[in-house]
């Protein structure tokens, strides 16, 4: 299984963090190491000191397809959850001014936490879902799928035509506006419409 992500595919969060907009989706890697399942806790990591959350709607994989077409590319995922990107933004910033590849910032243990997945049917059209991140009770993230700059179905296509999908592989989609530090002792709760999906606390 791999977990393939989506970066600066929502415009106000690329200029939060002084992104130039892409021509192209950004992508990059996690190791199936990175994942955490629900009730799982987030250790910080010892190589940081400035790791950030980043709430994403994340798709779930449901059968082998390379090369899709973006119009058959909904027969590849059945169901979708939310899952938190963290990113040790310190050691990101030092990778990018060396002109280096930012995997150690981004890849590490346990930097994917993942929720529960539920059936795309349960909602009308999961290009208009909202979906937000709570901090210790207050909400510092919200978004709306139908703000990407690429949404789900050409993702998928664009992705298969580097990577063979297969099922289980998971694909987070990119975050909105309002990332920002965790501390230790932090209770970060992600939900989709309102619904608690993922809760994790920091240790």
């Amino acid at each position: 299984m791999k977990i393939i992500c989506v970066g600066r595919n929502y415009t106000e969060h690329i200029a939060e963090l002084n992104n130039e907009k892409p021509d192209a989706p950004v992508i990059f890697l996690k190791p199936e190491t990175a994942q955490i399942r629900q009730g799982e806790p987030f250790f910080y990591p010892d190589f940081s000191k400035d790791v950030h959350y980043e709430v994403e709607l994340v798709v779930k994989i449901n059968r082998v397809g390379k090369n899709i077409e973006e119009r058959f590319a909904h027969k590849y995922y059945d169901e979708i959850g939310v899952g938190i990107d963290f990113t040790a933004r310190d050691l990101q910033s030092e990778l990018k001014s060396k002109g280096l590849p930012w995997e150690l910032a981004k890849a590490f243990n346990g930097s994917a936490p993942v929720s529960e997945f539920v059936p795309v049917t349960d909602f009308e059209n999961i290009q208009n879902l909202n979906f937000s991140l709570e901090v210790n009770g207050e909400t510092r993230q919200n978004g709306n799928s139908s703000m990407m700059l690429y949404q789900i179905n050409y993702l998928i296509s664009f992705v298969s035509r580097y990577f063979t999908l297969k099922k289980g592989d998971l694909i987070f989609t990119g975050t909105p506006k309002g990332v920002g530090p965790v501390q230790i002792g932090d209770k970060l709760t992600a939900s989709i419409e309102g619904k608690k999906m993922l809760e994790l606390f920091v240790r």
